[in-house]
């Protein structure tokens, strides 16, 4: 789930893009809230996946955001 791709991301329309971030970001804070316990991870590289997934789809937000202010 945590894996897309900018083209992805810049097929969705807004809206789908603000919903999107809103379950990584809650995803993170689970995986985090695991790691923080010390049980090992199933997938050791999801928390830094997820961390990049999140600032693509923030980047490509403020991209159309300054293109709809320009």
């Amino acid at each position: 789930m945590a894996i897309l791709r900018k083209d992805e991301i810049r097929e969705m329309d807004i809206d789908e893009m603000y919903e999107k971030l809103g379950e990584l970001k809650s995803e993170f804070s689970r995986e985090k809230a695991l790691a923080a316990t010390g049980s090992a991870p199933e997938s050791p590289g999801k928390l830094r996946e997820l961390r990049r997934t999140i600032a693509r789809i923030k980047t490509i937000i403020s991209e159309i955001e300054r293109r709809k202010n320009a």
